[in-house]
């Protein structure tokens, strides 16, 4: 039989082919990126000569000649000024427009003059006026913040851009952004009212947040999971008082404190973007106007509707009072026609202090935030004396208008309403017992007090020892002797025995009242219930003994656990070398001595000559912590006598931790370092694994597995080792060197990578350089055992 085979293609044309194919893409993608780049360069001529057609424009009209000889004038004064024609373009504009853009260039130049050329000043306005006119040829704000961050923002190192709009109620919406991914701008497309972000606090506080970088401040924001430690400034954005968004900036690295002139330039970007979000004008007048006058007409209290008063720079100078409702109560006392119509701080000029009705109006017109108050002080101007109202407010934004409402407190009610709150806290009852009728007057509480029924008559103050204990009988007597004999003002206490056979300790305290004449007319005094008082007093007495007691017992065992702690491990160790290692350690005992704990370290020449590195912590604190440390540490330390591997070692000290202690758990790291191979065998039961510094990169070792000391009867435990090169350093830690309350572990261990890399001059200085700049906040014992090849 004949065999058939397909033809097939030389293997020679095969991976022609496929080099061919590989060759295309790359010619595209080169294609795609220099059609690109011409654009943008097309993009920069076209605003670079819409800037050039504007300074044209403003030679026209100065020197009244036609536009080829305005061309040619700025062309003759950029050659004598030595600048491009864009510059010097940039630079009239600036002296034309007289707005927040110039003012930061001339700012800028007068505060560089004579560091700065006049090359370098120019190019600060050039910067700005380019994003101008690149905002203003913007179709949407996403095109927005491209220009911002392509003409303004990336010279100054910036590397995105979010702009955020505000909402009524707080709330920020991602309108434009550069320089974050698709995806990252998708997750931050919304941000409810009351999330703290930089952009919400920028929004609340209406001032630039400028942030060092966003891990110090602990606040989610657009970016962070691609720059944690990035700088990032947040400016409010608005016109006429009211915030319409903020602008968000961030820097891939920490940003540190920048001078004036930048804070300047970034704040007249963030004015340029208010421009942007600027609601376009109703012809009809403030939007929703009518309705907000229906809403507050229909309202059960007082309501003004306040409308925004500008200057002639247009900034917020006032509210206007636009309508008052049928219900408005006026502080004053004055007719309402007086107010309406009026400026806020002319009919209320006393609004404007400090923390005033008139800033909360104005926080709540920029921001959006509603503000409710229970009890908020409204003073008003009474004969120009200051008359001081009790009110319950509240303040909200709709549209450009402002809605406010309050109701005032009437005083005489205020006042009853606060002492009746006042006596029944504090268990009190008043009375009053005329001399010359014996009508006796109880309030409400006194009949509660003595377990009597409304209804039932008061007891008078001379028969006040019928109801007592029998051994305050005298006590009784020689108030009543001062009160009623003396006429002098006196109190006592004595155990009340009410008619439902409970006893209260009660403190009675009476006034008498006389006659221009000094007669006796009555007697007004007070009850009040100190029971709780008394019974705590007799409690704390007793808890004040147990207390000492237990001080004393809790001070000899922290003394104790201490000095066991500091004969094991003393804080300061010097420096070890043995063989071709440079062994260095150090402990740092908790602050407070109540938290002595049981963390440990070891590192010690075995027999075998190999290299014993150990470190553990214990869990708890105080003497049984302490012991608890010894024990394993010594027990590991016999263990290594025996020539097993760090894995078995933490086997066999499992059991000892199990079995042999009272209820002990432990992490631990254990390692053998062999001089003769330079490698470096390690186990771990639960603790954070050793980092190994190469070069300049700190590298966390492999997470190999074992549970923690103590947990189980019985436990494997991985191994893993490396072969250390010279110059390379190994560092074992407790976690008391990372741990903080605010933060978790992991973002605190890559914190620690940055720091280890930092270069010492020795071992030692390096673990010193950890100790100090460790961030940790729960004054935890740290142990630190490093190790270097030399």
């Amino acid at each position: 039989m004949q065999s058939h085979q397909q033809p097939t293609a030389p293997l020679s044309r095969v991976v022609r082919t496929e080099a061919d194919a590989a060759t295309n893409v790359g010619r595209l993608a080169a294609t795609v990126d220099r059609l690109s780049e011409e654009i943008r360069r097309a993009q920069r001529a076209a605003e670079g000569r819409a800037l050039i057609e504007v300074a044209k424009g403003i030679l026209v009209e100065r020197l009244q000649c036609g536009p080829t000889a305005a061309a040619q004038q700025l062309a003759t004064l950029a050659e004598q000024a030595d600048l491009t024609q864009l510059e010097l373009a940039a630079d009239i504009i600036n002296q034309a427009a007289r707005d927040r853009i110039s003012q930061t260039a001339r700012d800028f130049l007068d505060a560089m003059r004579p560091e700065r050329s006049p090359r370098e000043v120019a190019d600060v306005a050039v910067r700005l006026r380019s994003a101008e006119i690149g905002m203003l040829a913007a179709t949407e704000s996403q095109a927005v913040a491209q220009s911002l961050l392509e003409h303004a923002l990336a010279p100054l190192g910036a590397t995105g851009v979010a702009i955020w709009a505000a909402g009524p109620d707080a709330s920020l919406t991602l309108v434009g952004h550069a320089g974050f991914s698709a995806a990252e701008a998708g997750r931050w497309r919304y941000v409810p009212p009351g999330v703290a972000t930089p952009a919400h606090c920028a929004l609340i506080e209406r001032d630039a947040v400028w942030t060092r970088a966003l891990s110090e401040v602990g606040l989610p924001s657009i970016g962070m999971r691609e720059a944690p430690d990035g700088g990032r400034v947040t400016v409010p954005a608005g016109t006429g008082g009211r915030i319409l968004g903020v602008l968000e900036i961030g820097w891939p690295t920490p940003l540190e404190p920048q001078p004036p002139q930048v804070i300047k330039q970034v704040e007249a970007l963030a004015d340029l973007c208010a421009h942007t979000l600027e609601l376009p004008a109703d012809p009809g007048g403030t939007p929703g106007l009518a309705e907000l006058t229906n809403l507050a007409d229909a309202l059960p209290d007082a309501a003004l509707v306040l409308t925004p008063h500008l200057d002639g720079d247009g900034d917020l100078a006032d509210f206007r009072i636009s309508h008052i409702n049928p219900r408005f109560v006026d502080p004053a006392g004055r007719p309402a026609g007086v107010v309406s119509g009026a400026l806020m701080l002319e009919a209320y000029p006393l609004a404007a202090d400090e923390g005033g009705l008139f800033s909360v109006i104005e926080r709540v017109h920029a921001t959006g935030e509603p503000f409710i108050a229970d009890h908020m002080t409204i003073t008003a101007l009474v004969d120009q004396v200051p008359l001081d109202n009790i009110a319950t407010v509240s303040v909200t934004r709709h549209g450009e208008g402002v809605l406010l409402i309050w109701r005032l407190q009437d005083e005489s009610a205020r006042l009853a309403s606060l002492l009746q709150h006042a006596q029944r806290l504090g268990r009190i009852g008043a009375f009053e017992e005329n001399a010359l009728t014996r009508e006796i007057i109880w309030s409400s509480q006194l009949y509660a007090l003595h377990g009597l029924e409304p209804g039932q008559p008061p007891i008078p103050l001379e028969q006040l020892a019928d109801y007592a204990h029998p051994d305050d009988a005298d006590a009784i007597g020689r108030f009543l002797r001062k009160l009623l004999y003396h006429r002098l003002p006196d109190s006592t206490t004595f155990r009340l025995q009410r008619p439902d056979g409970i006893a209260r300790h009660i403190r009675v305290v009476a006034d008498p009242v006389l006659s221009p004449d000094g007669r006796l007319l009555a007697i007004r005094g007070a009850f009040q219930d100190i029971s709780s008082q008394h019974w705590t007093e007799v409690a704390l007495a007793a808890t004040r003994d147990q207390l000492a007691h237990s001080e004393q017992q809790a001070a000899e065992r922290n003394r104790l656990a201490l000095q066991l702690q500091r004969a094991i491990m003393p804080p300061t160790r010097g420096p070890i070398e043995a063989f071709d290692l440079n062994i260095a350690v150090r402990y740092r005992p908790a602050e407070h001595e109540h938290l002595v704990g049981g963390d440990w370290y070891d590192a010690t020449i075995l027999p075998s000559k190999q290299i014993l590195l150990s470190v553990g912590d214990v869990a708890g604190h105080g003497i049984e912590a302490a012991t608890g440390m010894v024990v394993l540490r010594n027990a590991l330390r016999g263990l290594a006598a025996t020539g097993a591997s760090p894995s078995q070692m933490l086997g066999w000290l499992n059991l000892v931790a199990h079995h042999l202690t009272e209820n002990v758990t432990a992490t631990a790291i254990c390692a053998l370092y062999d001089p003769h191979t330079r490698v470096l065998r390690w186990a771990r039961a639960g603790h954070l694994p050793p980092i190994l510094i190469r070069g300049d990169e700190a590298v966390e070792m492999d997470m190999i597995g074992g549970v923690l000391l103590g947990a189980v009867s019985e436990a494997d435990y991985d191994e893993g080792q490396v072969q250390l090169e010279q110059g390379d350093i190994i560092l074992m830690y407790t976690d008391g060197l990372i741990e903080r309350r605010d933060r978790d572990l992991h973002h605190s261990q890559e914190q620690l990578l940055r720091t280890a890399t930092r270069h010492t001059s020795t071992l030692e200085h390096r673990l010193d350089y950890l100790l100090t700049h460790s961030n940790s906040d729960t004054d935890d014992d740290t142990c630190l055992v490093g190790i270097q090849l030399r």
